[in-house]
């Protein structure tokens, strides 16, 4: 069943085929701007729907699986997806064992379950990782098939409460980071080989715009996969699974529509171990999930760069709501790799509380990205410590000002935030001729703070019943 949002619920805009200006242009028929925004985040979770399956299983073990963690389980797995799809679709089922396997590939109308006591191992041999069209760092490519990966299928799962097993560590995957500052040994010393060469020329290809068929990278270039990628799927649902030893970002939808992460726990504190990238999905909802992550616990993307601005597809339409953000550099974070624009992002109940939790609320950018950030709204979160500031606006990201594209962020409402523990408010840094505009506090408390806010380049900061260390301000600065 494929589930389309109504006229009511889905807003679509363009995104920046002739420059950062023409981001925002909106499609004959959009909506209108609701009188409350929060309906709108309604209409997401009252129009995201999770696909349904026949009632037929399909256990890995029938077509020649073991689960004695030693034995390659790919060929067989692929079998019963294979099968289970043909019969018109049901579940995969990966019952209690360890299941050592290279990539799964996922189909149209299969759920991938994961029993109780259920472990997919997944292999550290690159060869067992095909090279596939997936998307690298906001950029399109050739590379290494993603662990659990599915392109342009309709009604597709993963659930369950088993574990899907990386093995990200300092030996495996990992040390192809190059150098890092994170916080787990990440295994890479000078000398060694890394992403770095063959990161830059990817940039470069992109700018160029190569064909993506012509960006073919793999082996010998360190590209580390995705964990898992739904790419141009509609109607996705990832609950109840737990997600470990992640190589690189961990659930990594991209051009999705009708996407669910639920009640999932997600721990990798790996280089780059994002926890949630959606990136350009359009109808998402994130709930009831636990993040632990090495970077950002979700950030919020639509592309980098030219190819960004050449595929032009927006992050929109997202509801974020009772899930917990334990270490990362970011809760909730929209960016960097956000060339197409987003909008209409929301999140509310969340707890947000680690000493290597950098910053609750995040926007990254720059001039090289450029992009129409606009509509975000938060409420009701609960944060404990954030090392750095509950919330920034940082538009000197990485490369900062030395581009000529426009970055652009307004709109930006947070309701009820309460901060025990924030080094300081906000940090909000615009660029000459391209400031931050009309951020909202209202109702919000900020405990112990022991360093000003920093604003730069920020117009209409408004604080509507604001305290920090027990008093009333009406300024920050």
């Amino acid at each position: 069943m494929l589930i389309r949002p109504s006229r009511r619920d889905v807003l679509r805009y363009a995104g920046a085929g002739a420059g950062a200006a023409a981001i925002g242009a909106v499609v004959p028929g959009a909506l209108a701007r609701p009188a409350d925004p929060w309906d709108r985040a309604a209409d997401i979770a009252r129009t995201v729907r999770a696909p349904e399956f026949p009632a037929r299983d399909f256990d890995i073990t029938a077509y020649g699986a073991k689960g004695d963690g030693t034995t390659l389980n790919t060929a067989a797995i692929a079998r019963a997806i294979e099968a289970c799809a043909a019969a018109g679709g049901g579940r995969v089922v990966v019952p209690a064992g360890r299941f050592l396997t290279g990539a799964v590939h996922l189909k149209s109308n299969v759920n991938l379950h994961l029993a109780e006591g259920s472990n997919l191992l997944f292999s550290t041999d690159p060869a067992h990782y095909p090279l596939v069209f997936t998307r690298w760092e906001g950029i399109e490519l050739m590379n290494y098939s993603p662990f659990v990966y599915a392109r342009k299928q309709r009604n597709i799962a993963i659930t369950g409460s088993g574990i899907l097993d990386g093995q990200g560590s300092a030996e495996h995957w990992w040390p192809w980071k190059g150098p890092w500052g994170g916080t787990a040994e990440h295994g890479w010393r000078e000398g060694m080989p890394d992403q770095r060469k063959a990161r830059a020329v990817l940039f470069q290809m992109a700018e160029d715009r190569v064909p993506v068929e012509k960006r073919v990278f793999g082996e010998g270039s360190y590209l580390r996969p995705a964990f898992v990628q739904p790419y141009d799927c509609e109607n996705v649902l990832i609950e109840g699974i737990k997600l470990r030893g992640s190589p690189f970002w961990q659930i990594h939808p991209v051009l999705c529509r009708n996407i669910i992460v639920r009640g999932v726990d997600i721990m990798g504190h790996g280089p780059n171990n994002d926890g949630c990238d959606p990136e350009s999905v359009d109808m998402m909802l994130i709930e009831r999930c636990t993040f632990d992550t090495g970077d950002d616990c979700i950030a919020v993307n639509s592309g980098r760069n030219e190819d960004g601005r050449r595929l032009a597809t927006p992050a929109q339409n997202i509801l974020i709501r009772d899930c917990r953000m334990k270490e990362g550099h970011g809760g909730v974070v929209v960016g960097s790799q956000i060339s197409g624009g987003a909008r209409w992002v929301f999140a509310e109940r969340c707890v947000m509380d680690s000493p290597d939790l950098w910053y609750a609320i995040r926007f990254k950018n720059n001039a090289l990205r450029g992009g129409l950030l606009e509509d975000f709204y938060y409420r009701d979160l609960d944060v404990g410590t954030v090392s750095r500031a509950a919330v920034t606006c940082d538009f000197n990201y990485e490369e900062g000002a030395r581009g000529r594209f426009v970055p652009r962020l307004r709109n930006v409402v947070v309701e009820r935030l309460r901060a025990a523990n924030a080094l300081r408010v906000i940090d909000s840094q615009g660029l000459p001729g391209a400031p931050v505009t009309d951020i909202t506090l209202r109702d919000c408390s900020f405990d112990g703070v022991s360093q000003p806010s920093v604003v730069r380049f920020t117009e209409r900061l408004t604080l509507e019943n604001v305290r920090v260390n027990g008093r009333p301000v009406e300024t920050l600065g």
